[in-house]
């Protein structure tokens, strides 16, 4: 497919074929027999010296498990430009470090008259990528090719307006291919309406992957297996009886049981502890965050031999 794509362009325009990438927007991308590299090292360094951060301390974390933080406080406001700027060097990172997605998303809703505590909360993701510049995601040529997913919520998480997050994760080849961290915009009643809705943003996004993969002719199975840790749940997305604990879900999110009836999609239950999702929806400790950044593929380039 490749192949035809570069003759067909190169019959339409002026091009030089200069190998395989290395460099891209970027993003870095080492090419190996056993598999594919990526990382933004290179990106992370700008970043760490434009914000004056090169001589700080590294960390092993990028947020203080258990950690909270609101919008209303005594703190002195700083400059917004300042801070905007810094949210959005460290949004394009999460491009390849999807283990710092959840506290870009988290210092993200503070663009507004951010104060000092918030800065000091993205200045610690500059320090933990500061001790793990060299990491990045390893896509394994032996890896499963087959599309995998996880989905997670955190009840209530903000203390602000008491809205929960979403997380998804989809695995292929051994490590993630998208993932996304955000508050959802309702505010759920119980754990099982959060992680319903959760459950539903991500099968959203696996239907149209799957769609996309269909176009490139990756073969793929019937359904998409999504990992959940609420069993509530998964027998809400198979019970066609309205409870009285669930009716007052919005109507729009019950098109998850259609698809699960139809076999697109199908919730497998898994354990709280192998729940990658987690990593996108609250500050975890830091061996489950060690854990969970190795189940997502992300490692230091010297590990891949």
């Amino acid at each position: 497919m490749m192949s035809e794509f570069k003759s067909s362009m190169l019959r339409e325009f002026d091009m030089s074929d200069l190998g395989k990438m290395r460099f891209f927007l970027g993003i870095e991308v080492l090419q190996k027999s056993d598999g594919i590299y990526i990382c933004q090292r290179k990106y992370a360094l700008e970043v760490l010296q434009r914000f004056g951060m090169m001589e700080s301390n590294s960390v092993s974390s990028p947020i203080v498990p258990g950690y909270k933080v609101s919008r209303y406080g005594d703190e002195k406001t700083i400059d917004e430009t300042y801070y905007k700027q810094l949210v959005g060097s460290l949004m394009y990172l999460t491009a390849t470090r999807p283990d710092i997605m959840f506290v870009t998303c988290l210092i993200s809703r503070y663009m507004a008259k951010p104060t000092e505590i918030h800065l000091q909360l993205a200045k610690r993701a500059l320090r933990y990528l500061k001790g793990t510049l060299n990491y990045g995601l390893h896509y394994k040529k032996v890896g499963d090719g087959e599309l995998l997913a996880f989905t997670d919520s955190d009840y209530a998480g903000d203390v602000d307006d008491r809205k929960s997050t979403s997380g998804y994760v989809f695995l292929m080849s051994s490590a993630a291919v998208s993932w996304c961290s955000k508050k959802q915009p309702i505010v759920t009643l119980s754990t099982t309406e959060a992680e319903f809705v959760a459950a539903v943003v991500c099968v959203c996004q696996g239907i149209w992957m799957k769609r996309i993969l269909e176009v490139l002719e990756h073969s793929h199975g019937d359904g998409i297996i999504v990992m959940c840790d609420n069993s509530s749940t998964i027998k809400l997305s198979k019970n066609p009886v309205m409870h009285g604990r669930s009716k007052h879900i919005d109507v729009r999110f019950h098109f998850l049981r259609n698809l699960t009836k139809e076999g697109k999609i199908e919730l497998v239950h898994c354990g709280s502890e192998d729940q990658v999702a987690d990593i996108m929806t609250k500050p975890l400790k830091l061996e489950v965050f060690q854990k969970l950044r190795k189940m997502l593929g992300v490692c230091e380039i010297s590990d891949i031999n």
